[in-house]
Order: structure tokens, then C-alpha cells, then sequence
């Protein structure tokens, strides 16, 4: 058996990275979101994350820069996690959670101090930290509930109560029901 490798996506790679959201998600909503992310000032390079398995992409990760704006008038830069996507055939050899611990290792040695997440499995994410981010008094732009929404400090004591206002791109994902 191969060893999975995970590394920052290369422009040869968007192709493969497209196919693999396209397969995980039955969908090419994602592959979309992806796309916007990219063109977009809240794409983070270094935070397009693929697995490699046999030369092969089997997976993809993309971190992106979000803003929480905090109740006592603070604003800082934190990161929302989405897409996370795994090739259905490859899905049992933990390659999502080899994706996750990268690229919250990668955040926080490039000085983010926060990643929030929509949606998702709750028991999945909390596996990294992850914890609802109600808790910290969080809500977000999004039409989505507030309890599906879940975040982990990289730094202590960052996470403040606000509104998380993610990047325009996942508004045009949230409203492209061609998949639903």
C-alpha cells in the first residue's frame, strides 16, 4: 500500500481537484465554490490542499480567508473550511482527517488564529477541536442555521462574539440549488 501525500495545490493540478469535488459531491457546486475561491482575494494558496494517493489526486482541502466581526467593534481575519472532498473509492483511509490536520497545522504556523466551519459532521469535526461556534457567541452571514456552524481556536482567546462574514462566492454556493 502507497502512502498518501498531502501538498499545496499546483495549476496543473485544478483539473484533478475539479474531478474530485465533482465525484465526492455527485455535484459541480463545489467544484464552483472552488473555482470563485480561487480568483477571489480570500484564497490562501498555500491552503489549497490535495492528497495524493499513487500519483494520484484522491483529495482536496481549501481554507479561505473570512472576516469576524466582533460585537465590541473589532474586526480580524479568520479562515472557513470548504470544500473538503475525498473521492468516494478512497473515503475509509482517513485522507479527510490527514487534510484537516495539515492545513490547521499550515494555519496556524502562517499566524491565522481561528477556523470556522458550516455544516459538515459535527462528530466528525470536533475530532480537530472543532466546537459549536455558538459557544463563543458566533453567527454568520450565511442562510444557514447558526447551529450547524462550528469553530476551533489555533490561538486561545481569539474567538470573539460577532458575525462571521464569509466570501461572497459562498453566498452564489448556497444559492445554486442545481444539485439539491
Amino acid at each position: 500500500m502507497g502512502k498518501v501525500i498531502v501538498r499545496a495545490e499546483r495549476e496543473e493540478d485544478v483539473q484533478a481537484i475539479d474531478v474530485v469535488n465533482i465525484s465526492a459531491f455527485e455535484c459541480e457546486r463545489e467544484a464552483k465554490l472552488v473555482t470563485a475561491l480561487r480568483s477571489s482575494d480570500a484564497f490562501v494558496p498555500e491552503l489549497s490542499l490535495v492528497a495524493e494517493y499513487h500519483k494520484r489526486i484522491v483529495g482536496h482541502i481549501l481554507f479561505s480567508r473570512a472576516r469576524l466581526k466582533c460585537q465590541e467593534g473589532l474586526e480580524k481575519v479568520i479562515l472557513v473550511l470548504a470544500p473538503e472532498s475525498v473521492v468516494p473509492s478512497q473515503a475509509h483511509r482517513g485522507i479527510g482527517s490527514l487534510l484537516i490536520e495539515e492545513g490547521l497545522n499550515i494555519a496556524k504556523t502562517e499566524g491565522f488564529t481561528a477556523v470556522v466551519v458550516a455544516g459538515g459532521e459535527p462528530s466528525f469535526h470536533a475530532k480537530f477541536g472543532f466546537t459549536p461556534a455558538t459557544a463563543w457567541g458566533l453567527e454568520c452571514n450565511l442562510s444557514i442555521p447558526n447551529d450547524l456552524v462550528m469553530a476551533v481556536e489555533l490561538q486561545k482567546n481569539t474567538l470573539c462574539a460577532g458575525k462571521i462574514i464569509y466570501p461572497a462566492a459562498f453566498a452564489d454556493y448556497i444559492a445554486d440549488t442545481n444539485c439539491d
